[in-house]
C-alpha cells in the first residue's frame, strides 16, 4: 500500500509540473488545432457553386449543407434578419465581383460548426489566392471612442441604406450572434482608396455575441479587425496574412484568450504587418476622449513569426515587431509565446516613458524566444529603461533563443502542426504492485 501511495504522488507532482510547463502561449490537453483547421488550403476542392447569394437578405434564411453557395457582390443581412448557417457549409465569395458579407446592426449571424464539420468561406476560384474576394463584416450596437459614437465603414461598400453599414451604440451586451468552427480563407480584396477588406472585422460587437474558433488564412487583408465594441474572442487562429493578424481600434475593450498568429516573412506587405497592431484612434482629433480608450487584455496567446533563415531575413527587412502599441491605450499579455520578431514588441514613439504609460502597458509571465531585442520605442535604439522595467523579478517574464523544432512540439507539420511549447518527455512509473 505503501507503494502505490508514493506512486501516485510521483504522478501527481509529474502531471502538476506537466501543465506549469504548458502554462505559457496557447494550451489544451490536446491539439485544439486538429481536425478544423486547414493549414495548407489551396488543394481542397469544394463543388460549384449550387446557390446565389446576393442584394439584400432582409428575413430570417438558413443557409444548409447540402448546398454551396456563392457570395455575389456585397450581401447584406438587414432589417433585424437572422442569417443561420448549417454546420459543414461552404460559402464561395465570387472572384469577380469581390462577394463579402455584411451583418448590419440589429440583425444577426447564427454561424455554428463543429470540430469535425466546420463552416469554411473561401475563394470562388479553382487556383486561390490571396484578396480574392471580400470578407466578412458584423456590426453592432456596442461603444465606440468616435464622436456622435456612430460610424460607417469606409471600404467603398454601396449599400441600399447608410444604416447597412453604420455602428456603435450603447449596449456592450450587444448580441449578433454566434461564429465558431469557421475558416475564412483567401479574403482581403483591395479597394480603390479604401484599403484592404480584412477576413472578419467585428466593428461594435457587444459581449453576448459568441466569437471562437475561427481560422483566417491567407488574407490579404487583416485576418481579424476590431473596432470598437466589447468584445471576448478565444481559440482564434491567423496564419500567412499579409498585414496584421489582428488589428484594434477606435476603443475596443477586448479580451483575447488562448490563440495564435503564424507569420511568414515571405507573405506580408511592404510597409510591415504585426501579429497585434493597437490603437486607440486613427487621428485624434477624430477620437471622443470622454469615451474609452482601447483596453486589451490577452492571454496565452503564441505569436511566431515563421523564416527558413531568421537571422539573414531580419537582415533584409523582411522581419518586423510582433506587438506594436499606439498611444493612450491599456494592454496586458499574460503567460505568452513571442517568438523570431525583430524586435517582439515596438512602443510608440508619442508614448512617454513613465510609470503612469507602463502601468497600463503590462508583459507578464510571458516567454520572449528568439526575437532580435524585446521591447523598445519607436525610433530609439537604447531601450536600457524598458529592459529595466520589464526584466523585473515582478513580471516573471522569460528570454530564449531557440529553434522553434525546440520550442514548439510539432511547428513544422504542414497540415497539422502543434504550436504548444514544447515540454520535456518525463517517463512515471505506473508500477502498482503492493510490498
Amino acid at each position: 500500500m505503501k507503494k502505490i501511495t508514493q506512486t501516485a504522488l510521483i504522478l501527481l507532482l509529474v502531471f502538476g509540473n506537466v501543465f506549469a510547463q504548458q502554462e505559457k502561449g496557447i494550451i489544451g490537453y490536446n491539439n485544439w488545432l486538429n481536425t478544423w483547421t486547414d493549414f495548407k488550403p489551396s488543394p481542397a476542392e469544394y463543388g460549384e457553386p449550387t446557390q446565389i447569394l446576393s442584394g439584400n437578405i432582409s428575413k430570417d434564411t438558413k443557409l444548409e449543407k447540402r448546398d454551396i453557395y456563392l457570395l455575389l457582390g456585397d450581401v447584406y443581412v438587414t432589417n433585424g434578419a437572422t442569417l443561420t448557417i448549417e454546420a459543414g457549409t461552404v460559402i464561395k465569395g465570387d472572384y469577380k465581383s469581390k462577394g463579402a458579407l455584411i451583418i448590419s446592426k440589429g440583425s444577426k449571424i447564427i454561424a455554428e460548426g463543429t470540430q469535425t464539420d466546420p463552416i469554411i468561406f473561401t475563394s470562388s476560384r479553382h487556383s486561390r489566392k490571396q484578396g480574392d474576394w471580400g470578407g466578412i463584416f458584423v456590426l453592432g450596437d456596442a461603444p465606440i471612442n468616435t464622436f456622435g459614437n456612430v460610424a460607417s465603414l469606409n471600404y467603398g461598400l454601396n449599400p441600399s441604406s447608410t444604416d447597412n453599414i453604420s455602428y456603435g451604440g450603447e449596449n456592450i451586451a450587444y448580441n449578433a450572434g454566434v461564429l465558431k468552427y469557421i475558416r475564412i480563407e483567401f479574403a482581403g480584396k483591395r479597394t480603390k482608396g479604401h484599403g484592404y477588406f480584412s477576413a472578419l472585422t467585428l466593428a461594435g460587437i457587444g459581449n453576448e455575441t459568441v466569437i471562437e474558433n475561427i481560422m483566417a488564412s491567407y488574407c490579404e487583408g487583416n485576418s481579424f479587425n476590431i473596432l470598437g465594441g466589447d468584445v471576448n474572442l478565444q481559440k482564434l487562429v491567423s496564419f500567412r496574412t499579409s498585414r496584421n493578424d489582428y488589428n484594434f481600434n477606435h476603443g475596443v475593450r477586448c479580451h483575447l484568450v488562448n490563440s495564435l498568429a503564424v507569420r511568414s516573412p515571405y507573405v506580408s506587405s511592404a510597409e510591415g504587418s504585426r501579429t497585434l497592431y493597437i490603437r486607440s484612434y486613427d487621428e485624434k482629433d477624430a477620437a471622443d476622449t470622454t469615451r474609452n480608450n482601447t483596453n486589451v487584455t490577452a492571454e496565452n496567446l503564441t505569436l511566431v513569426n515563421i523564416s527558413n533563415d531568421l537571422e539573414a531575413d531580419i537582415q533584409v527587412g523582411l522581419v518586423k515587431e510582433a506587438i506594436y502599441v499606439g498611444p493612450d491605450v491599456s494592454f496586458s499579455i499574460d503567460k505568452s509565446v513571442i517568438s523570431g520578431f525583430n524586435p517582439a514588441v515596438i512602443l510608440d514613439d508619442r508614448i512617454k516613458i513613465d510609470n503612469d504609460n507602463l502601468s497600463k502597458i503590462k508583459f507578464t509571465r510571458t516567454y520572449f524566444n528568439n526575437c532580435n531585442g524585446n521591447i523598445y520605442r519607436k525610433g530609439y535604439t537604447n531601450n536600457d529603461d524598458l529592459e529595466s522595467w520589464y526584466g523585473s523579478r515582478a513580471f516573471n517574464n522569460v528570454y530564449s533563443k531557440g529553434p522553434d523544432s525546440e520550442t514548439f512540439i510539432d511547428s513544422q507539420n504542414g497540415r497539422r502542426p502543434d504550436f504548444r511549447l514544447r515540454i520535456n518527455k518525463i517517463i512515471a512509473s505506473n508500477d502498482y504492485d503492493d510490498d
